[in-house]
């Protein structure tokens, strides 16, 4: 696994996790119940991964995007 963007908004990790699943890529995303125990205050940024054998093919996805 890889991650391939960290953020603590619920909204830009939806988009990116479309924007995967639309190019057939599956995602994992991890501490996302850590971060909604901490109240969402942004202590724990969500991480978005990907298979190692996805990565150059969804950080090519993500930067087609605009996606930093």
């Amino acid at each position: 696994m890889r991650t391939i963007a960290t953020s603590n908004n619920p909204v830009r990790i939806s988009f990116l996790r479309a924007l995967l699943a639309d190019a057939g890529i599956e995602t994992i995303l991890l501490d996302d119940y850590a971060s909604v125990m901490d109240g969402s205050i942004g202590a724990i940024p969500r991480r978005l991964c990907v298979a190692t054998d996805d990565e150059d093919r969804a950080q090519r996805v993500l930067r087609d995007a605009g996606e930093p």
